[in-house]
């Protein structure tokens, strides 16, 4: 079972960090100003939200790891075209984007 699993993809996700909005909101800031490490920061502090993506949509025929891997570019498209004039959270972008992104390579 996907909860019982602590390292995925070498990600030892017991240990992942958790951002909160306000943090979100100080790395978009730094991510606009084309600061990479803020966008490292900003995707390793997302991993749980793929996490949690992959424990209510995974499928239980799939390998872990590639749903996992195939989740984070999901986040980082995600990233990529997030537009926070929108007002809107980005869990709440990143989640329908990274289930379509994932559907579109499994089903490649």
């Amino acid at each position: 079972m996907l909860i019982n699993k602590v390292e995925i993809c070498g990600v030892n996700t017991s240990k992942l960090p958790y951002l909160n909005e306000k943090q979100k909101q100080e790395l978009f800031q730094r991510i606009k100003k084309g600061d990479k490490n803020a966008r490292q920061e900003f995707i390793y502090g997302n991993l749980r939200l793929v996490l949690s993506v992959l424990q209510r949509f995974g499928g239980k025929n799939e390998n872990v790891d590639d749903l996992f891997q195939v989740g984070c570019i999901g986040l980082i498209k995600a990233l990529d075209n997030f537009d926070t004039s929108h007002g809107v959270k980005f869990s709440t972008y990143a989640v329908p984007m990274s289930v379509r992104w994932g559907n579109y390579i499994l089903n490649l």
